[in-house]
Parts: C-alpha cells; structure tokens; sequence
C-alpha cells in the first residue's frame, strides 16, 4: 500500500466510526424523547399510539377524584375544546390544583384513557409553556368559530372522569 492509500483508508475508517457513535447516540435518544401533545391533538390521533408522549392543558374544575388507597387519582386535562381523562397513580405534586396547567408523562391505553407515569405541576402563575398557550388560542378560537352543537357521543369515544 502506499501513502496515499494508507491515509484514504484511515480517513474512511475515521468516518465510519464516526458514523456508527453518531448512529448509537441517536438510537439511544430515540427512546428518550418525550413529545406535546394537547388533548385536541390526541382527540385527532396525532399523537403517538403505544408510545409514551406528554399531554398537557389545564386540570378541569371538579374532575380530581381521589380513590380509597390514596394514591390512585383521576382527572380530566382540557384544552378548553377537548378533555381527556387521565389516571395516576403516585404523590400529585404540591402545586396541582384544579384549574392549573399540568403536563402528564404517560401512554394513551385501549380504553382511551391517559395512564400517566408522571404528573408536572407548572412552578409559576404566570408562566405556560409556549405550545400549550398556542393550543389553548386555538382551542379558544375554534370553539368561538363553530356553532354550538347539541351534545353527542363524542366523549364515547375518549371517556371523561365523573
């Protein structure tokens, strides 16, 4: 071999390695990454199905119902046009209360209902994280633009906890 081929064979070799962390890093992220997703969204099927994703909206007012055992809860998240029902079971965080913003870390199940392994409290009055300001306006003007309907089925499809 010469020279030239040596160095074009070590550059060849350096740049597959490279290729192969970089393949490696990604795969292991992969499993890591945690997507938004807004009550509406999940309500379309946006959001992913068998994969763990967060939903997030505001705690509706009068949905907390806590079970026997004490750590078992169940609540409905609301965009202000859709809502969902959401069960954990764990500690709430201290700031959870109804009519606060929340973002839930768990898998929409069969039963159309969010089983959450994670339940976060927002830290501060005044802050909201962008994308759930953007889908309350959305959800705000969408409600505001359609006529209202009388009430149908369509919280069959995505129970919501009584």
């Amino acid at each position: 071999m010469t020279a030239r081929q040596k160095r074009l064979a070590f550059i060849v070799g350096g740049v597959m390695l490279v290729a192969a962390a970089v393949g490696l890093v990604l795969y292991a992220l992969k499993n890591n990454v945690s997507l938004y997703f807004t009550p509406t969204q999940v309500y379309n099927k946006e959001a992913p199905q068998g994969r763990s994703f967060r939903i997030g909206g505001l705690v509706e007012v009068g949905s907390l119902q806590r079970e026997k055992d004490g750590l078992t809860a169940h609540f409905n998240i609301t965009d202000n046009d859709k809502t969902m029902a959401v069960v954990y079971k764990g500690i709430l965080p201290d700031l959870f209360k109804e009519g606060k913003g929340v973002v839930a870390q768990g898998k929409l199940e069969a039963d159309n209902v969010f089983h959450a392994d994670e339940v976060l409290a927002k830290h501060d009055e005044n802050y909201m994280p962008p994308e759930a300001v953007d889908a309350l306006k959305k959800a705000e003007a969408a409600k505001a633009a359609k006529p209202e309907a009388p009430a149908s089925g369509s919280s069959a499809e995505y129970p919501v906890a009584k």
